[in-house]
Parts: C-alpha cells; structure tokens; sequence
C-alpha cells in the first residue's frame, strides 16, 4: 500500500473544510438536478414541444456543446478569480436557465434555456475540485473528486425519482420552475458561507490575464502528456452512461424493451446507485494505490462495451431483463472511471494550471457524449427508430478513446516518474 507523507503547504483539512467543500458540493449536486432532468422528461418534451428524436437531442446536444466549449475558459477564470466568483455566476446561469425551461412557450425559446443552464452548469464542477484542493491536503485528491462525483450522482437520483414523479403528478411547469427554488437556496448558503480557502493558505497573486498569457496557460497544460492522457480516459469512459441517463435511456427502454415508464425508471436509478458505490470503491483504490488508474479505466471500458455489445446483439426482441439490469450496473462504473482523468492531469501541472488542466480534462467527456447524443438521434431518426444501429455509435468513439489511452499511458508514467526523482533531488537540497 502506498503511503502518503504531508506535503509543505497542504492545507490542513478537517471540519471546516468538509463543511465549505459541502456548500459547493451541494452547488454540483443542484446543477445536476437541472442538468439531467431532461433525462427523465424526454417523452413529455417530445410532446410538449412537437419534435422528433434529432430536434429531441438538440436540447442535450447544445447544452452538451455549451458545456464542453465553456470548460477551458472556467478552468481559466478559476485560475484567475477564484471558485467562490466563478461558481456565484454558474448558480445565477443555471437556475435561470432551469426556470426559463420551464415558462418556455416554443422550442426555440426552450432551447435557450438550455443552453444558459449548460453555461452556469460548466462552471460547477471545476469549481468544486478547486475549492477541494485548497481545503484538503493533496493526497486526499482521489477521493475528494470521486466523492464530489457521488455526490452529483445523487443529484442524478433525484432526478429519477423526485423530478419522474413530479412530472407526472404536478405537470411540466410547476416541476421546473419549483425545482428551480434549490438554485436560489444554494445561491444564498455559497454567499453567506463559502471561502476560497483557509486562513494562511492564500494563492499567490494572479498573474496578469492578457490574451498571451491564457494562450500559455493553455499551451502548458496540453503539453503535459498527463492533461491529455487524461482528457482521453475521461472522453473514453463518462460518454455511455451520460447518453443513457441524459436522454436515450428512457426511449430506449421504453420504446425498444417494452418496459413500462415505472421500470425503465428503476433502471435508470440503478445506474445512479451502482455509480455512487463503485465511485467510493475507485476512490479508495486509487489514493492507495496509484497505478491502478489506468487498469480501472480500462477495465471499465472493455465492461461497457462487451455488455452493450451483448444486450444489442440478442436475438430475442427485447433483452432479458437480468441482462438489462447488468448492463445499467455497469454503466454505473462509467462515471467513477472518467473521474480517473482527472487524477491523471492533477499530478501533472502546478497549482496554478489546475483549473486549466481540469477543464481540457472535463471536455472530453461531454464531446464524446455530444457526438454520440446527435449520432444515436440521427440514426434513429434515418432507421427508423433501429435502437440496435443507433446505439452501435458508441463503439466507434470507444474504439478512439482506448487507442489514444494506449498510445499516452507510457509516456505519462515515464514523465510521473522524472518529477518524481525530481523532488526527492530537490528534498535532498533543501536546508532543514
């Protein structure tokens, strides 16, 4: 087992932290309340608004495609003003953009509201891994970011359970605008009592923020083989389970399995559960031991594949239901996996490149799950709602993804280990 000495520096930890850490957690776990709860509303927004699957997945295509072209300028602006800043705009963004959704007169209109509620949504999670490392010491890294992913797959439960059945006994607008009050009560606890850090633990000053600089911040990060790598598991293992949760899995389902609405719905929460489980289970295997990271996200990918490859390919109409049922369980593991990525680019740039590095880590995912939410439209839409051609998209991507994880998995660990001979030379040197 691999231990951990305490770094010069490290922030101290304990309740206070955990205590701050959990209002911005609770920030992420609101986002994905309103981020996912189109997942389980798919059916109803298809009829509410008359369109069919492709114009169905533009709604989570550009919320996707705001997500992901906002996450390297958040990682930049959190390098630059803080968490406490950032995360104050993505509450405002998020919770208008969930209560327009609501009030929505058109299609139009509604997918606006999407796309302001993916904006304020991409700045949440960097965020919070931010305000994680300056609370916490540096080796609690794995399992803080795996624990704040627990968390957002909570938020995912409550949109299974609570929203699913908020739509159905309340109606579509006074389900998204009264989910939207938990905006307004997060927005009000991060005000009064969230810091950036703890006392005597301040970053140094922000450099100056001209165009050169952000081109350099940029550049530095993506030249760490470890930000790429890292990028890629994240691309490689998030995009299948946050395809089916986001939008098709209900359809699927539905539509493809014969099941009822109630059923498909406890799959769905399946997929949550399994998720938050095997999150805390990564975390601990990985802050014990280092190298397991890319045989877990590896090992993740070969399961998914070879469970949708299986529940496609058989013969019967619809799947049975065992084989459903192991497929949302390990569809649970995707989102712990991509929570590899990060710990792959965290070692890899200073304190002062994170939230950069962070946000090309946290890209990856959400264009893989954007490309295959608007490939698995397509198709349906061009087969005729061939469930079994549509989802065969998601082996191409994988196919990408693991081939650039083998390709940068050697040449990280060769860098991790020159910096680590690295800082035991400069241990050496340095006076007592």
């Amino acid at each position: 087992m691999t231990t951990h000495a305490a770094l010069p520096g490290d922030p101290p930890g304990g309740r206070r932290a955990a205590a701050v850490w959990g209002i911005g957690v609770a920030v992420y776990f609101v986002a994905v309340i309103f981020r996912t709860s189109l997942g389980v509303a798919g059916l109803d927004a298809a009829d509410r608004f008359d369109v069919n699957a492709s114009a169905l997945s533009t709604f989570s295509i550009l919320q996707l495609l705001v997500y992901a072209g906002m996450q390297i300028p958040v990682g930049l602006m959190v390098d630059r003003l803080g968490t406490k800043k950032v995360l104050t705009l993505g509450v405002v963004l998020f919770t208008v953009g969930q209560l327009g959704f609501a009030l929505a007169p058109s299609y139009g209109t509604a997918l606006a509201a999407r796309a302001l509620l993916g904006c304020g949504d991409a700045m949440t999670f960097i965020s919070v891994l931010r305000l994680g490392s300056r609370w916490f010491p540096a080796r609690r890294g794995p399992l803080i970011g795996q624990v704040a992913a627990l968390f957002g797959m909570a938020g995912n439960l409550v949109s299974t359970l609570v929203i699913a059945r908020m739509l159905h006994g309340m109606g579509w607008t006074a389900t998204f605008a009264g989910s939207a009050g938990a905006g307004v009560l997060v927005l009000v606890l991060m005000l009064v009592f969230l810091k950036d850090h703890p006392e005597g633990h301040e970053p140094p000053p922000a450099q100056h923020a001209g165009a050169a600089f952000v081109r350099k911040q940029i550049a530095l990060s993506w030249r760490e083989p470890g930000t790429r790598l890292g990028m890629w598991v994240h691309f490689t293992t998030q995009f299948p389970a946050m395809v089916f949760l986001l939008l098709w899995g209900m359809p699927f389902l539905v539509e493809a399995q014969g099941l009822s609405r109630e059923t498909a719905g406890s799959l769905l929460t399946l997929v949550v559960l399994s998720n938050m489980m095997v999150g805390l289970v990564y975390g601990q295997i990985i802050a014990r031991h280092h190298a397991a990271r890319a045989p877990l996200a590896l090992g993740t990918v070969g399961a998914t594949a070879l469970l949708w490859a299986t529940t496609l390919v058989h013969p019967g109409e619809h799947a049975p239901m065992w084989l459903l049922i192991t497929l949302c369980t390990v569809l649970g593991a995707c989102g712990p996996a991509s929570m590899i990525g990060f710990d792959f680019a965290r070692p890899a740039n200073p304190p002062q490149r994170q939230g950069t590095a962070s946000g090309i880590v946290n890209m990856g995912g959400f264009v893989a799950s954007m490309t295959t939410l608007l490939a698995v439209g397509v198709l349906l839409d061009a087969t005729g709602d061939n469930y079994r051609i549509a989802f065969s998209s998601v082996f191409v991507l994988e196919a990408l993804g693991i081939t650039q994880i083998l390709r940068l998995r050697a040449r990280t660990a060769r860098r991790e280990r020159e910096r680590l001979v690295a800082s035991r030379v400069e241990a050496v040197h340095v006076p007592a």
